[in-house]
């Protein structure tokens, strides 16, 4: 597995926020995380960036242990985390946004050619380079937070609630980014409240519910699943 969680528990002062959850995410594919809002699943996104400390358990990246590692050397490892809410810089013009990506990297010719890379997945964001961050319409700002993830030249991705307030149309337009990437050989975990969609691009999903892993599977098993269509597809 390129990523492991074994055991991992995360507390909120003495509220347990994840209890004991496993998981693993192989070299390919998507990875997807569902359940209720305060189930664990962001936590879980930023138990693996070390943006919060584990009380329990441990991860491995790559065959390496990274919990307690501070979340530069997590991203100069190759996990880059594109959190939920975009979080772009405003002031910056998109090309400044993308070049924040970049800052752990010194190496200019790979630099240019991951930002052709950006571009040739979102030629909107090269239309409108010069803009501000603020200017950008909320799937914009969506692709420009991917973009600029992108451009740290990741071994995994992170994605948290990427279709989160967009339209129907740009919520298609970000899945297909996402299996774009996948096909590109970078793998994704995606936590996602639309549950539909999550388990239509994904290979493996886990369901997590009040911070433990309760169901696991291929992502088309879990959709024909009685509890999961019940619980999360309104079905």
């Amino acid at each position: 597995m390129l990523l492991s969680l074994e055991n991992v528990s995360v507390q909120y002062q003495k509220v347990a926020a994840l209890k004991g959850i496993s998981m693993g995410v192989p070299e390919g594919g998507i990875v997807t995380i569902i359940g209720a809002n305060g189930a664990g699943k962001s936590t879980t996104l930023r138990a693996v960036s070390g943006l919060v400390a584990l009380s329990e358990g441990e991860i491995r990246f790559a065959d390496e242990r990274i919990d307690g590692t501070p979340p530069e050397r997590i991203v100069a490892a190759g996990i880059a985390h594109v959190p939920e809410g975009r979080r772009i810089f405003p002031d910056l013009t998109v090309l400044e946004n993308l070049s924040t990506g970049a800052f752990l990297r010194n190496d200019k010719e790979g630099i240019a050619r991951d930002l052709d890379v950006v571009f040739d997945h979102f030629p909107r964001l090269k239309e409108r380079r010069s803009q501000w961050g603020k200017t950008l319409s909320g799937g914009e700002q969506q692709m420009l937070a991917i973009g600029r993830a992108l451009m740290s030249n990741p071994k995994l991705l992170l994605l948290d609630e990427p279709s989160m307030g967009l339209s129907p149309i740009m919520v298609q337009e970000i899945a297909g980014i996402v299996l774009e990437i996948r096909k590109r050989g970078v793998p994704v975990i995606l936590v996602e409240q639309n549950a539909e969609l999550a388990l239509r691009l994904a290979d493996y999903a886990y369901v997590l519910e009040i911070g433990s892993v309760s169901l696991e599977g291929p992502a088309e098993e879990l959709h024909e699943n009685d509890h999961v269509r019940r619980a999360y597809l309104g079905g």
